[in-house]
């Protein structure tokens, strides 16, 4: 939850008023936070010997709700991380589908609608393999995707979990 993101009024940094005064995070960040907080609280019920919910079900069930603009860039990110990478699990982090290994994130997709951005993201977390000297990317601003830019994904992809 970065602190540039536009608040819901579109008055500039997160959480900030219209005579420029800070008033914490957005709703959308506070809304993502809940997510993620229900997120622990049902894997905390589930407890260590039940059984681990259907990640992929949740996904998909979450890229359903999208907005069609988001949805089609979900589902294509979707298949090109699960082809590319299939010992990730999916799952939800912070109410976004999320792709780890041992439990621990390594990429995610956040549509633009789920923080009023104007474009969808696939971020790596820092578990991903993707150093690159002193300064590399984490995210990437997707606007839509072409064959070649699935190509390149597949290959961040299979590099982050390498």
């Amino acid at each position: 939850m970065g602190s540039t993101r536009t608040s819901a009024g579109g008055t500039g940094a997160a959480g900030k008023k219209a005579d420029g005064t800070y008033d914490g995070f957005t709703e959308e960040e506070r809304a993502a936070m809940k997510e993620r907080a229900g997120e622990l609280k049902a894997s905390a019920r589930r407890g260590s010997r039940a059984a681990k919910p259907d990640g992929e079900s949740e996904v998909r069930a979450k890229i359903a709700e999208m907005p069609e603009a988001d949805r089609v860039l979900a589902e294509r990110i979707h298949a090109v991380v699960r082809s590319s990478a299939p010992d990730l699990t999916p799952r939800l982090w912070y109410g976004m589908p999320a792709y780890a290994r041992d439990g621990k994130v390594v990429c995610f997709f956040q549509s633009a609608q789920k923080f009023k951005t104007r474009y969808a993201t696939l971020g790596f977390s820092d578990q991903a393999k993707l150093d690159d000297g002193t300064m590399w990317p984490a995210a990437y601003a997707l606007a839509g995707l072409s064959a070649d830019d699935e190509e390149r994904i597949a290959a961040l992809i299979k590099r982050a979990v390498g």
